[in-house]
């Protein structure tokens, strides 16, 4: 599924002021995740799913009859599904996605899987989607994995893991990174009555022939709840209630609440709303430093906040955003720079300089097929006229987002 096609934004700067309130769409990192589930285990009910293209590309995905599947730029949607198809019986299917999609590593999750008993072949290149997979039964219960790849690797076995006749072991060798979205996918196990244990290095997940808790009800997504924290943060006034999200969320960018503390905008949960506000004669700090490990794609639109305030800002923990839809690190580079920010970065780490100039007027921000790059540079309208090239990119995650963000001009 190709997002919209709305070109270039051009988008005058807005007045100052931000104060509204919308819904927005279901995460779609539990959305993903329980249509995997729901496709092994059909009795799972799903309210609120996400209506973002990787959830779209994931429904039409489980529900096409085609030996060949292309799943565009959807990097979970592409490793749940390697997983998903290995399991499921008398099917083969040749899964690909976009060019990116074929550059982005698959061979920790494909060894892994194959070391299960999995029939897995590239059809290009070693390493890489396209990927041929026969369905078969899995007779392997215990596999050993790096634990610091990304976590989405981890999850895709996790979702599958209870289907399997002994369950599944998994033994992580080094440090475990991500981990909020593997206790993501662990809470919803258990949510629906799987039962799984995490302790150190190893994860345990017992086999499950029937689920127990079939109704789910998805928490909207906070990693598209960062760009309406962008947006009071740089505003000189008001505030935005968003729903719908829990106070005790499953998931890490929910870490977000405690970042912007620093950025000046205060979080108060009301029901299944939140409240973001500017808090009163709040004294920004000259330096602020955060370790993203647990939280990586919420960096992009604490980069752009902390550019637009003025603040230096130093970013670790940062080393899977260079195989994300682009490679986010040299993205941010390129297009803070265009603005006039100076940008140190490492493989690992980016650092905003403080910026005391006017930020330049008029660019065009390039969006490298990267929906994040278009909504966390959105919130500069508040300091500057800017451009977003390709900007109906944002339908990957928030196809409403041009129209909740627009009402403030």
């Amino acid at each position: 599924m190709a997002h919209a096609d709305i070109g270039t934004k051009f988008l005058k700067k807005y007045n100052g002021t931000v104060n509204d309130s919308f819904k927005i769409t279901g995460s779609k990192s539990e959305s993903n995740r329980l249509l995997i589930l729901q496709a092994l285990y059909p009795s799972i009910e799903i309210n609120n799913l996400s209506n973002s293209d990787d959830t779209n590309l994931m429904l039409n995905a489980l529900n096409s009859s085609e030996k060949e599947i292309n799943i565009g730029h959807a990097g979970t949607t592409m490793r749940f599904l390697t997983s998903y198809f290995a399991v499921k019986p008398n099917s083969e299917v040749i899964l690909t996605g976009s060019a990116r999609m074929q550059e982005r590593p698959i061979k920790i999750l494909v060894d892994a899987l194959r070391s299960l008993g999995a029939k897995i072949a590239y059809v290009k290149n070693d390493g890489f989607p396209p990927l041929k997979i026969t369905g078969s039964t899995l007779t392997g219960n215990k596999v050993k994995i790096d634990g610091s790849v990304s976590s989405q690797y981890i999850s895709s076995l996790l979702l599958i893991a209870p289907t399997l006749s002994d369950g599944l072991t998994i033994e992580f060798e080094g440090k475990i990174t991500s981990i909020p979205y593997i206790q993501m996918t662990l809470s919803l196990l258990n949510n629906l009555g799987v039962t799984t244990s995490f302790e150190g290095q190893f994860i345990k997940v017992s086999p499950t022939k029937e689920i127990e808790n079939t109704d789910f009800t998805v928490e909207s997504d906070w990693s598209s709840a960062s760009y309406s924290y962008g947006f009071v943060a740089l505003s000189k006034s008001g505030g935005l209630e968003i729903s719908s999200y829990k106070e005790d969320s499953l998931q890490g960018d929910s870490v977000l609440q405690n970042i912007y503390n620093n950025f000046g905008v205060s979080t108060t949960f009301k029901a299944n709303t939140i409240l973001l506000e500017k808090i009163p004669n709040f004294n920004l700090p000259t330096r602020v430093e955060f370790d993203l490990v647990k939280a990586p794609d919420i960096a992009q639109t604490i980069a752009v906040t902390a550019f637009g305030l003025g603040i230096e800002c130093h970013m670790t923990g940062l080393h899977t955003l260079k195989i994300k839809e682009t490679d986010r690190i040299v993205a941010l580079f390129n297009e803070l720079t265009k603005l006039g920010a100076t940008i140190l970065h490492t493989d690992d780490t980016l650092t905003v300089k403080a910026f005391e100039g006017t930020i330049r007027n008029d660019v065009h921000i390039a969006t490298y097929n990267d929906h994040r790059m278009a909504m966390a540079f959105a919130p500069l309208l508040l300091k500057t006229n800017i451009n977003i090239d390709d900007a109906g990119v944002v339908s990957k995650s928030y196809p409403t987002f041009w129209n909740d963000f627009g009402r403030f001009q």
